[in-house]
């Protein structure tokens, strides 16, 4: 596995900015019956992400249910990922400490297995002004060698001011954010506010079209592309038309996919705007997932579990789509 990352922190923005383009999903993790990481499951599904063309893959966080694991668990866990991922596709991690030196060890401890960056989310539980949470971040940037991005959002039960992400977005070796406010007004404008070598990735795909024309680059730290299945090919062919400035065409492939993207509104992104956690879309998620094919097993405990009628209910609705 590779241990040598390809840029220095002075030219981390410049890296970032040439290398996370197109898709950066999250994936959700397999587990046992017994709670137990299903590693062979992991590795089947690592494969399958870089088979499908993912362009990054970005781990370890609240989609994966690493929030509900040991940090035993979660250091064994990235290994299996980079050992099956090979330095075959570029890997970024999740952390989400409230503790900025539990923090630095698992950043530390993932650089050695080679990936190259990681998305922080914004600790809550004692940091709470602006200056507070900029030292936090500004800590681990000092501190790391890792490319770091930062995750704006409720989710993380506080939304960071926009001059608050202007100030982070200087930081060197902070290359971009993933702008999770659901609104992409913040996206449009927050490019504005910031210089032009750093990344706002808006991640919801419904935004995406709209967020290409506005100077978006990337969808990181998102799902569909994964999701999508056997309609993935519309997602890719509007991106590209887009890209040539073949506007139109590109709608026309961009409202193909609406069917699809209504379903994955109604029990994905509808759950997360209602309560803004992960934990009740994820069984969902994981369903979905689980009707294409991939190892996905249970919801860790305390998690409940989708019912059988639901995951056939929902099997139903993929086929009508034509997304299995």
């Amino acid at each position: 596995m590779p241990t040598q990352l390809p840029f220095t922190k002075s030219e981390a923005k410049t890296w970032a900015k040439q290398t996370i383009r197109d898709w950066y999903d999250c994936p959700c993790t397999p587990f046992l019956p017994d709670d137990s990481l299903d590693e062979d499951g992991l590795r089947r599904n690592t494969e399958y992400y870089i088979d499908i063309g993912e362009s990054g893959l970005v781990v370890g966080g609240f989609v994966a249910e690493c929030w509900n694991t040991s940090v035993t668990e979660w250091m064994r866990y990235h290994e299996v990922i980079a050992e099956a991922a090979d330095g075959r596709i570029p890997l970024h991690t999740i952390i989400f400490d409230q503790s900025v030196h539990q923090a630095m060890e698992k950043l530390n401890f993932v650089e050695k297995l080679g990936y190259v960056a990681a998305e922080v989310v914004t600790p809550i539980v004692q940091l709470r002004s602006d200056q507070e949470i900029y030292d936090y971040f500004k800590y681990l940037a000092d501190h790391s060698n890792l490319a770091l991005l930062f995750y704006r959002s409720m989710v993380s039960g506080h939304l960071i001011s926009l001059d608050l992400c202007r100030r982070l977005a200087e930081i060197p070796s902070y290359v971009g954010m993933k702008q999770g406010s659901l609104n992409h007004v913040d996206s449009v404008k927050l490019r504005r506010m910031v210089g032009d070598d750093f990344i706002v990735s808006d991640p919801i795909e419904t935004h995406w079209l709209n967020d290409l024309r506005h100077g978006g680059q990337v969808l990181y730290g998102a799902f569909h592309h994964i999701a999508y299945g056997k309609k993935r090919h519309l997602l890719e062919e509007y991106t590209a038309l887009a890209r040539a400035g073949q506007w139109d065409a590109a709608f026309e492939k961009w409202t193909e996919l609406t069917p699809v993207r209504d379903l994955a509104d109604e029990i994905m992104l509808a759950p997360l705007a209602g309560n803004f956690t992960y934990a009740t879309l994820l069984g969902n998620l994981k369903a979905w997932y689980e009707a294409m094919g991939l190892a996905m097993g249970v919801m860790r405990s305390p998690i409940r579990q989708v019912t059988p009628e639901k995951k056939e209910w929902l099997r139903g609705r993929l086929k009508e789509l034509g997304v299995i």
